[in-house]
């Protein structure tokens, strides 16, 4: 007997890893560096960048991956990131540091993808978002699989040059009336005439904060030059 749930759930994975090497492909195309954060399994972030930047296999090239470590992954990621760059997460749903990084680097213009396996996010917070539904037990050779096979994806794209196209996709979900979309702002100064300075898509600009208490940090959903909401804030 065919197990049709396990049978959809590889045919998601696939299809998620599929979408997340073209957008990989792209960024890379573009002169993005991957930064990899793994803070519950720091073996696995050190293992993916290594596999991009080292490839084992003669005549693939050399693509920019750095792992990140420390006690204030944002703090160093605000830094030397730059917006266009990627953000590669690998943990299970429940790692904290990881959602707080997701949710403010698409503050920072970064595209995002998150590996992991076990019990699935509620939300999704990246653009690419791959899952593998194991036991803890399968959680290392799972991820490893999953990463091996987005690094071989990758370049199979960049064997396909006509994949290759950056123009951007037509924005979804935009306001009928304004034509704007709701984003996601990090405050960055709060100025004493209901303004604050933010970053926003990896741009600063200034947004009007009348309806809503905030400090540099706190994270807003913008929309039409307004913060309209605050978001939940960085993780403890």
């Amino acid at each position: 007997m065919v197990d049709r749930g396990a049978e959809g759930q590889d045919t998601q994975t696939a299809l998620g890893l599929a979408s997340a090497a073209l957008a990989l492909a792209r960024r890379f195309a573009a002169g993005a560096v991957m930064w990899c954060v793994a803070p519950q399994w720091p073996s696995h972030g050190r293992h993916v960048a290594v596999e991009f930047v080292h490839p084992v296999i003669v005549g693939k090239r050399a693509l920019p991956a750095v792992h990140l470590e420390g006690n204030d992954l944002a703090g160093s990621l605000r830094l030397l990131s730059r917006p266009g760059d990627v953000l590669l997460a690998v943990s299970s749903g429940a790692d904290r540091c990881v959602v707080d990084l997701l949710r403010r680097s698409e503050a920072w213009g970064l595209t995002r993808l998150w590996l992991g396996a076990g019990v699935p996010p509620a939300v999704d917070l990246a653009e690419h978002v791959v899952w593998h539904r194991a036991s803890e037990a399968a959680y290392s050779g799972d991820l490893v699989l999953l990463y091996h096979l987005l690094w071989e994806l990758t370049h199979v794209v960049f064997e396909h040059p006509g994949l290759l196209d950056l123009r951007p996709p037509a924005p979804e979900g935009v306001c009928l009336t304004c034509s704007d979309e709701g984003r996601v702002a990090e405050i960055r100064a709060v100025r004493g005439d209901g303004t604050a300075d933010v970053v926003m898509g990896g741009v600063g600009e200034t947004l009007d904060i009348s309806l809503v208490a905030v400090a540099p940090g706190d994270l807003v959903l913008a929309h039409a030059g307004v913060a309209l909401t605050t978001l939940e804030g960085p993780e403890t």
